[in-house]
Formats: structure tokens, C-alpha cells, sequence
């Protein structure tokens, strides 16, 4: 069969910003260019066809997007012919007007129509209009299409998409469309395969996987617990990971999976986004923070030694110094073992986004800073009281400093580099020696 592209386009650059759904999605959109005779390139200048898989969560994303858009800009000037593609949330979000304010893009995709993509880099060169496909709802699940899965023992599947819970401050429900699930058979044949490649963990993904199989008119009638139990039935298949979790929807169920399940990592990421009941109720987040620190009881006397992540925006309109107070106090309560921390990042077209009372810009960046440095140390301590113990890590690969280090996570999701050449995918006993708040060093244990 003959190549369907001309010759002067053999390669492709990919660029993914945001999370780990945009990372899956590019495994996808790979798989597609692949699938297309295109080879991947590392550098934009050596790419025929640029595509940005873009982020509309935070307003970060978006200035780093136009960064790279401005780089796409010359290097189209200096070669004929060559593409600009722009996937993902961002291209949703903005459709009405993104062509106006970037004419030297060719094609917009939206995330429920990465499937869509070949027939659009089609429909461009052969009538010379730039084009795009939008979709509101998934019609194509992402295991539909070609993946090109990026190396290593770990492998990302998609569970669900989407998002019906309009917090006020997200985007996500407007980009990604309302919750749907996946067919639990689907899940475990997808599963089933990756094992058969070598993978030996897997991280659901979903907007709020514990939501998984709750819409109306889902065609099973199996819940994320049951998903779980599922899996876990998969021989060859040592661990399980999923994310994210809202607290609101944290059953007992899900509790007891994840404390009898072996598979299913001891590590849960419950954003929590603030500590004051007053600003919870203005995020739309549906719990207090009296039903947050219940959850966070029941996992801890459940699993013991769980490992707890969250979210946490600053400035939300209206914070005052009292509900960030309530936020500190919250995490000092709490204890997180890390947090990603963000400052309000107004969307257009959410209800935050037209809240009045922001604080100031630089009351704002002290905030974070003092919150940063609270979870910081709070991490570094956490970590400290696991010095001297035997954990089992999970070896992804060589260290990217030292080829003598093996670096690989424990089933918490804590770094450690460990001294000594292991293969992908091996589990190793590891004494752990040394700890900052993000990692560990360690030497096997005899």
C-alpha cells in the first residue's frame, strides 16, 4: 500500500503539557502519526508535522503553549509544507477563535477526536483549508486506536473521561465532556494484553475514577471496587495505581479494595483544594472538611501506611488570611506526602472565573510560598521515619544521572535510586538510607 502522505512530511514532533491523561492521549496520537509512515523526532526543527497536545487546567499551560507556538510560527516560514497540529483541552476550549489568533495552524483536534486526526492532516493538504473536529462526548474509546506506549514496566489505561461534578473553578467538564465509562470487558482485555508485552503496572485514569460506572445508562453494572477486584485477578499483573479520587465519592468499598486487594498500591491522591469550609462550598466541591479528615481516618486505620497526595489552589476569589489559615492548619493535620500546589488560574467560561475578590497578586505568592515549605517539610519528615526500612521498589529503568543507579518506586509512589544495574520491571528488596522530600537512595537488602 502506498504511503498517504507526501514526501517533504517523514517525521513528527509531539509536545504534551498537562496530566497524565494528555500523556496517554500522546501515546494515542503517536500511534496514529505512526500509523500515517511518520517517524518521531525530539527536536521541533527536525519535525515535518508539529503537534502540541495541550492543558487548559491552569493559565501556565496556556503561556507556555504560545511559547512554543511562536517557535512553530518560524520554523514554518522556514520550511514549505510543514504542518502545525494543536490537540488536546486548549483546542476544545478555544475553538470559536483559536484560527483567528494563530492563522499559521493547520489543525485543531479536540480529545474526544483524536480518532479524527489522519482525516484531518487528509482533508488539509488535499483542499488547502485549515480544519477541525470537536466532539462534547467520547465516541472512540482511546484502546480503540493505535498506541505508540512509551518503554518501561508501567503503562497508563483509561477507564473513563470526562467529568459531571462543575466545580466552579474547572474547565474539565466543558472540554472533556460529562462521565462515561468504559465496559469492564474492555478494561481487562486492554489489561490482559499490556501484560502479555511485558507491563506488570498499570494506573487507571479517569477525572474521578472512583466515579467509574455511576452514569446513567452505563452498559455494565460493575462500580470502580469491582473494577479493582478485576484486575487483580490478572495473573502477572503485581500492581495497580488510579488516579484521581474525589473525596466526595471514597466509599468503604473502595477502602477495603485497596486495604485486601494485593495488587492495588497503597497510595491514594484525594485532592483536596482547600481547608475552609467556606471556600470548599465556593469551589462547589460538595464535602467539608470535616467528611475530608473522616476519608483520610478511614484509609489510614484501613492501610495502614498509605501514602496521601493532594491538589491545593491559593487565592481562590474571595480567600481571606483565615480560610488560608484553614488550609495550613488542614495540612498540618493531615500530613500529606506531597501536594501540588496552584495558584487560581481563572477559565473562561467557569463560574470562578467571574467571582469578584481575588487577593492581590503578591499576597497570593506568599501564601503559596509558605505553603509550599510547610508541605515540603512535612514530606521530608514523613520520609525520614522510613529510614533504615526494607521496601519492595518496582525498577523502571537506569538513573538518568548514573547508569550504576537503578531508579524505581516503591507501592507508595516514593523515588528511590538504588545502587546497582537492575532490569525493567524487576522488583527488588531495597533498605532505604537517605531521604530528601521527593526521593530516596537505598542499597539492596540482603
Amino acid at each position: 500500500m502506498s504511503r498517504p502522505l507526501p514526501e517533504n512530511l517523514e517525521t513528527f514532533y509531539l509536545r504534551t503539557f498537562g496530566c497524565q491523561m494528555n500523556e496517554h492521549d500522546s501515546e494515542r496520537i503517536a500511534g496514529l502519526l505512526g500509523g500515517l509512515g511518520l517517524r518521531p523526532v525530539t527536536e521541533p526543527e527536525s519535525g515535518d508535522v508539529l503537534v502540541y497536545n495541550t492543558c487548559s487546567i491552569r493559565e501556565k499551560a496556556d503561556t507556555r503553549l504560545r511559547g512554543h507556538l511562536g517557535e512553530a510560527q518560524r520554523l514554518k516560514r522556514e520550511k514549505r509544507g510543514r504542518l502545525v497540529v494543536v490537540a488536546g483541552c486548549l483546542a476544545q476550549s478555544r475553538r470559536e477563535d483559536f484560527f483567528a489568533e494563530f492563522p499559521f495552524v493547520d489543525v485543531l483536534v479536540g480529545p474526544q477526536s483524536l480518532h479524527d486526526l489522519p482525516r484531518l492532516i487528509a482533508e488539509r493538504l488535499q483542499t488547502g483549508r485549515r480544519t477541525g473536529s470537536f466532539r462534547e462526548r467520547t465516541t472512540t474509546w482511546s484502546a480503540q486506536l493505535p498506541r505508540t506506549r512509551r518503554d518501561g514496566p508501567s503503562a497508563w489505561v483509561q477507564i473513563m473521561t470526562g467529568c459531571t461534578n462543575y466545580c466552579t473553578y474547572c474547565i474539565v467538564p466543558y472540554v472533556r465532556g460529562p462521565e462515561a465509562s468504559r465496559p469492564l470487558p474492555e478494561i481487562l482485555q486492554e489489561v490482559r494484553g499490556l501484560v502479555a508485552e511485558g507491563v506488570r503496572e498499570v494506573t487507571l485514569l479517569g477525572q474521578n475514577v472512583n466515579a467509574y460506572g455511576r452514569e446513567p445508562g452505563f452498559a455494565g453494572r460493575e462500580d470502580f471496587p469491582a473494577l479493582l477486584e478485576a484486575l487483580s485477578g490478572i495473573a502477572g499483573l503485581v500492581r495497580i495505581r488510579f488516579m484521581t479520587s474525589h473525596p466526595k465519592d471514597v466509599s468503604s468499598r473502595l477502602i477495603r479494595a485497596i486495604a485486601e486487594l494485593p495488587p492495588v498500591c497503597e497510595h491514594v491522591h484525594l485532592p483536596v483544594q482547600s481547608g475552609s469550609d467556606r471556600i470548599l462550598a465556593a469551589m462547589g466541591r460538595r464535602y467539608d472538611r470535616a467528611r475530608y479528615v473522616e476519608v483520610v481516618a478511614q484509609l489510614r486505620e484501613a492501610v495502614p501506611g498509605v501514602a496521601l497526595t493532594t491538589d491545593i489552589i491559593v487565592g481562590f476569589p474571595s480567600e481571606t488570611e483565615a480560610d488560608f489559615a484553614d488550609t495550613l492548619s488542614l495540612v498540618e493535620e493531615i500530613g500529606f506526602d506531597g501536594a501540588f500546589t496552584f495558584i487560581f488560574s481563572p477559565r473562561r467560561g467557569t463560574k470562578a472565573a467571574a467571582l469578584p475578590g481575588r487577593p492581590p497578586r503578591e499576597v497570593t505568592e506568599a501564601r503559596m510560598a509558605q505553603l509550599v515549605a510547610l508541605v515540603q517539610a512535612q514530606a521530608a519528615e514523613r520520609n525520614r521515619a522510613l529510614l533504615g526500612t526494607v521496601q519492595e521498589i518496582l525498577i523502571e529503568g537506569p538513573s538518568k544521572n548514573d547508569p550504576a543507579v537503578s531508579k524505581g518506586r516503591t507501592r507508595t509512589h516514593k523515588t528511590v535510586n538504588v545502587r546497582g544495574a537492575f532490569s525493567p520491571g524487576e522488583l527488588v528488596k531495597v533498605r532505604l538510607e537517605t531521604a530528601t522530600s521527593t526521593s530516596f537512595t537505598g542499597t539492596p537488602a540482603t
